[in-house]
């Protein structure tokens, strides 16, 4: 599959000033010259320059499209590969017809991914760095895309590498042990295995200590606005976001389905989640819509729950309450520009004595900047400063990381048993394995094939 020359559309679809086709094989060069007429043909042409000419149809010669096409030989391309990619006119048809001529003379489709796959396959990156590629594409926020910048830059993969290269040194002296024990002393090597397995352990516990925070950043917050009917959720989200993406209005129940945004909180991806108004209904719509509000709820990271202070607690706010003992929280007491009927120290008795209560008049936009605080106060303790610390993401390596260290504290458990040195040599190679795992020198090619097929079409 992978000697096959590969064609997509690179860019997003839609109309815009241009749009990129790549081309990426062994006759990506060839191919593209069946369809592209300029001064110069394209296998005469030194690599890494630009070409301005006419995609046409090559039996008719009736043009398609005025193209720039830029030439990258092997290996220095991101396949390393040959790569040749068209900017045509960015408008549907153009773009189209244009994909349509390149595979006509020889090219495949590609598959998702299929691209960033090859640059894998071939060595350019290792399985970490094509993971990366795909979050700084879906990188929400400036921190998001500086965390999936340095692991495309291999920062992570070092690091792995070194840990790996650790433990190979580790088992190669195991292995003389091992096989003549009579050149080395048990207590020796017990004494190398513990204080290496203890400096990996080390250094795993160091990126784990990232993840939460890392996979914050990677897949942002969800955050769920839940409360009674017409407290002012749809107006919180739509203070939040600068839109108005929900409707509101002074009827109860307006809101019927669960209405989702991204927003940009301190560098902070919040997946905001504005449900339907919790409370008994006869309304069969609005019921579907508080069942899918609790729905929402099961899966929420954070709940911001809305109080009304023009009114005291109703029986639905008590409900509501309880859920804080389970989420992570943040109480709004809204309509603070009305007159206070709501007992404040009576909502303080039924949240956890952690849980931020936060002052509010959403119409007036007075307490925004506190809300935002109480969220980052909440997940980063305030710091929401990057440093220059190696973050871990995803949590497919979050797993793997894992598991390499429990094989390591298997290591040392096996020592302080006195268990045979072969035996412990199995879990020092089981922790090697889940760490090459991670940079995709010890894995699956199901594996790779799922990981790559949720990349975009084009990438």
């Amino acid at each position: 599959m992978e000697t096959e020359t590969i064609a997509a559309i690179s860019t997003a679809l839609g109309e815009a000033g241009i749009a990129v086709i790549r081309v990426s094989g062994s006759e990506a060069i060839p191919i593209v010259d069946r369809v592209f007429r300029g001064k110069t043909k394209l296998k005469d042409v030194e690599t890494h320059t630009i070409r301005y000419g006419s995609i046409v149809d090559p039996d008719s010669e009736t043009k398609i499209d005025e193209v720039l096409v830029t030439v990258m030989r092997a290996p220095r391309t991101f396949t390393r590969e040959d790569v040749v990619e068209v900017s045509c006119h960015g408008g549907a048809i153009p773009v189209q017809k244009t994909l349509e001529a390149i595979l006509d003379a020889g090219a495949k489709l590609a598959e998702p991914g299929e691209f960033t796959k090859r640059a894998f396959l071939n060595g350019r990156i290792d399985l970490s760095q094509a993971e990366a590629v795909m979050d700084l594409i879906r990188a929400k926020t400036d921190r998001a895309a500086k965390i999936a910048s340095q692991q495309s830059d291999g920062k992570l993969s070092r690091l792995i590498r070194q840990l790996r290269h650790e433990i190979v040194e580790t088992l190669a002296h195991l292995a003389v042990n091992v096989d003549y024990p009579e050149y080395d002393a048990d207590e020796m090597t017990s004494t190398l295995l513990t204080n290496k397995c203890q400096y990996i352990i080390q250094q795993i516990e160091g990126l784990l200590q990232t993840a939460a925070q890392g996979k914050i950043l990677r897949e942002g917050i969800a955050t769920a606005i839940i409360g009674r009917p017409n407290v002012g959720k749809s107006s919180l989200m739509n203070a939040l976001t600068q839109e108005n993406k929900a409707i509101v209005t002074d009827i109860p129940g307006t809101t019927r389905d669960v209405i989702e945004e991204y927003i940009n909180l301190r560098g902070i991806p919040l997946r905001l989640l504005d449900t339907a108004g919790i409370r008994e209904t006869e309304d069969i719509v609005e019921r579907i819509g508080v069942e899918r509000s609790e729905q929402a709820l099961q899966g929420a990271d954070l709940l911001l729950l809305l109080l009304n202070n023009y009114e005291g607690l109703q029986p639905d706010d008590y409900r509501l309450l309880e859920l804080t003992q389970r989420h992570k929280s943040v109480i709004v007491i809204n309509k603070m520009d009305l007159p206070s009927n709501l007992d404040i120290s009576s909502v303080e008795s039924k949240v956890p004595s952690e849980t931020p209560i936060i002052k509010m008049s959403v119409q007036k936009e007075e307490g925004i900047d506190q809300l935002e605080e109480a969220i980052a106060n909440l997940f980063f303790e305030g710091k929401l400063e990057l440093t220059e610390s190696t973050y871990v993401s995803n949590a497919r390596h979050i797993h793997l990381l894992k598991s390499a260290k429990k094989s390591v504290q298997d290591v040392l458990q096996g020592l302080e048993l006195d268990v045979p040195l072969d035996m412990v040599e199995i879990d020092l190679k089981n922790a090697w394995q889940s760490l090459g795992e991670v940079i995709g020198e010890a894995v699956a090619e199901d594996l790779i094939d799922q990981i790559f097929s949720q990349f975009c079409l084009g990438k």
